[in-house]
């Protein structure tokens, strides 16, 4: 592509992914990003001392993407050990892949919210999807995950204890009414590899990308907001900011999914979303109670739906004599609360599961509205969504809404975009 322009509108990770590719390959690229900050809604804040990701976000290390994109030695990954802790007024169990994680095998083995039948047809589920490529899965018979598990067979109480705020929490959808699909794929990463975060925050993710395009030899313009772009054929696209107008042989609209609808018209892009807060807090590091890096989710009540120790997993993210947690509070109710009445509703759920503590000191810090979390994903959605050549010409989307929703998603769609870019040259 060596002399072909292209103009990336967003820096997320799939702007910054097909920017890095086309890049390489020759092309004169530019990077058009609204924001003073790259990584879309990949984003990380300080405050005081900690270090606060925008809603909880981790990554998959096993994701094929990232293992392509990513260097993660220079990361400097933070892991999250594999399983959860299932907690409810006066209790807490640990459930655990006794396969990795040897030191909770035995709590695992014994866990009084999981029968023995349910363990097993776990195991048999990882075997199945163990085998199944991403394609396959995403080509497969689609229901919702609660349908799939109950052909599975597994119990109500299962579903509802552990896999409806565990993956309540991937999904942004405690009713398992998310398509079958999502549930599989990430079922299959967890079997595969584990959930961490970078020790200075997920930021570092698309700073590394930006980094990487950079190098490749993209330019990153930020701050700067795309308010039109024109394609009429000729193999030319116009591209108006508020600045100026640039002349490109391609476009990558890589936007969030009503921007890219704005920019491009493409009615296939998903706009239905599913939202979340998140809510960070600080607590004495003495006085903070230990999981062993895993997550809390809450059996009892779908608010909030999980609790998590972030400075347990990652040190870095509090200031010394501090410890960090977030909880996470699902569906657009949720976005109208109070901040103030969030904070009671975790320190009263966090005193019911530990009785022998007190929480009075737990101080809320941040808290994060994301009306637009993910875009839904109902079952057989993914045959719906547009692809890379969606709006015709010489303009191409990159971005989670043409895979899957997903970091697995955002990457794999850059790299297809940028692929397309050059064979339609």
């Amino acid at each position: 592509m060596d002399g072909d322009s292209v103009v990336v509108v967003g820096a997320g990770l799939a702007g910054l992914v097909a920017a890095r590719r086309l890049a390489a390959s020759g092309a004169d690229v530019t990077v058009v990003e609204r924001r003073s900050t790259v990584g879309g809604r990949v984003r990380t804040e300080t405050r005081d001392g900690f270090t606060l990701d925008r809603g909880f976000q981790v990554l998959f290390t096993a994701y094929p993407a990232v293992g392509r994109e990513l260097d993660l030695e220079a990361l400097d990954l933070r892991h999250f050990r594999p399983g959860a802790v299932i907690a409810r007024p006066g209790s807490r169990s640990v459930l655990s892949d006794p396969l990795r994680d040897i030191r909770a095998a035995s709590a695992s083995i014994r866990n009084p919210e999981v029968t023995l039948s349910d363990k097993l047809r776990t195991l048999l589920l990882r075997q199945h999807v163990g085998t199944r490529t991403e394609s396959e899965i995403f080509r497969s018979t689609d229901r919702s995950i609660r349908s799939s598990l109950r052909e599975w067979g597994f119990s109500e109480d299962y579903v509802d204890h552990f896999v409806a705020p565990f993956y309540g929490g991937i999904t942004l959808d405690r009713s398992l009414s998310t398509s079958k699909r999502v549930f599989e794929y990430t079922f299959k990463a967890l079997s595969a590899g584990s959930i961490a975060v970078p020790a200075a925050g997920m930021a570092s993710i698309p700073e590394q990308l930006a980094e990487r395009a950079r190098t490749a030899g993209a330019q990153i313009s930020r701050s700067e907001r795309v308010r039109s772009i024109e394609d009429a054929g000729g193999g030319t696209v116009t591209v108006e900011t508020d600045a100026e107008a640039m002349d490109a042989d391609a476009v990558v609209v890589a936007t969030d999914p009503k921007e890219a609808h704005r920019l491009t018209e493409v009615e296939s892009i998903p706009r239905d979303a599913r939202g979340c807060v998140t809510q960070y807090y600080r607590l004495p590091a003495g006085s903070a109670p230990r999981t062993g890096r895993k997550i809390l989710l809450n059996a009892a009540d779908p608010s909030p739906n999980t609790v998590v120790p972030m400075s347990e997993v990652a040190p870095e993210y509090a200031p010394d004599g501090a410890a960090l947690f977030n909880a996470t509070f699902l569906g657009d109710a949720a976005l109208d609360r109070d901040a103030s009445a969030l904070a009671d509703e975790t320190r009263l759920t966090l005193e019911s599961w530990y009785p022998e503590r007190d929480f009075a000191a737990l101080e809320p810090i941040r808290t994060h509205r994301i009306e637009f979390a993910q875009f839904d994903q109902p079952p057989g959605i993914h045959e719906s969504l547009p692809d890379a050549r969606a709006p015709g010409g010489r303009t191409y989307l990159a971005g989670d809404y043409t895979a899957w929703s997903s970091i697995q998603g955002a990457m794999r769609s850059g790299r297809e975009a940028a692929r397309a870019v050059e064979r339609d040259r």
